[in-house]
């Protein structure tokens, strides 16, 4: 707390590593919101504030919003799409424009393990902004959408059939890429769970997909690799050990199979950290990683 009585922020800095594996944990589902604050207080016995550090690094999405959903520069609804073979016939997504008559080219945003949150439809206000006709899906659809919080929503998500729900953020790429407004070029970006579903797109639309920009994600699956023929744009966080030990045979593979590729480690970032509603987001690696995107998106999509 500051000398004016208004209490100061938590920052990335002032968290200890111990609270953001356990955080990890909480936020890949391997431990629930009970347990993640009962062992985050446990700490406190060696002298950390871990309860503080925990509860700082809940979501607030009220610092999520970047670009209005009234900006000048996009126009925004939500849209329904078919989608055979997924989890429902129909799905339920955030569809996002530039101002102007377009056509434009696409970008599909997956969001991570909870669904279509306050956080994910701002990246795709944030893709329309910069020119691009943005679809970020709600994998949660068949059961009602987001339902507001990412506790249940990550509950709901796991429900799901993942195979199934994978096939969903398959039609949503198709269905956009055939969008009366697309140029019918079609790049995609995701984040966590979004960023392996970003791998898996890659290595499953072949030349129907010509840009993909992952942000810490799980690898597409190693024989898979050989049908890749978009180019990658790969960012990791420096501490995030499950997703970065994939790296070295993914780009093996990559190499192996001549795919276009580039990748990025951010010092001194946890996953999570383009993520601007948690302490976890590091704005200067956030605002590198997307500035890259962008154009990246530009160069493939032109």
């Amino acid at each position: 707390m500051d000398l004016s009585g208004v209490p100061t922020p938590v920052t990335q800095l002032d968290i200890d590593q111990r609270v953001y594996d356990l955080y990890d944990e909480y936020c890949h589902g391997q431990i629930d919101r009970r347990e993640y604050l009962k062992r985050a207080a446990a700490l406190a016995t060696l002298g950390i504030p871990a309860l503080a550090m925990a509860t700082s690094l809940l979501p607030q999405y009220a610092k999520a919003q970047t670009i209005s959903f009234t900006d000048p520069r996009i126009k925004a609804s939500y849209v329904t799409y078919p989608s055979p073979g997924g989890n429902g016939e129909t799905m339920r997504g955030y569809l996002v424009q530039p101002t102007g008559a377009g056509p434009f080219p696409a970008v599909l945003v997956i969001h991570e393990n909870r669904g279509l949150n306050p956080y994910i439809e701002d990246v795709a206000r944030r893709a329309a902004a910069a020119g691009f006709l943005a679809l970020a899906p709600d994998g949660l659809a068949p059961l009602g959408g987001y339902p507001g919080n990412d506790d249940d929503g990550r509950t709901m998500q796991a429900k799901l059939d993942q195979p199934k729900l994978r096939i969903d953020m398959l039609n949503g790429a198709k269905w956009l890429k055939a969008h009366s407004l697309s140029n019918g070029k079609l790049g995609v970006t995701g984040f966590c769970w979004g960023g392996g579903t970003s791998n898996f797109l890659a290595a499953t639309m072949g030349a129907d997909l010509l840009a993909a920009a992952p942000y810490y994600g799980a690898a597409a699956a190693a024989d898979s690799v050989k049908n890749i023929k978009a180019g990658l744009l790969i960012h990791f966080a420096e501490t995030d050990q499950n997703i970065n030990a994939m790296w070295p045979a993914y780009e093996t593979a990559l190499k192996a199979a001549n795919v276009a590729h580039e990748a990025h480690f951010y010092p001194g970032t946890q996953h999570g950290f383009h993520n601007n509603s948690t302490p976890r987001y590091q704005e200067a690696a956030a605002k590198l990683s997307w500035d890259r995107t962008i154009e990246f998106f530009k160069k493939r999509l032109a």
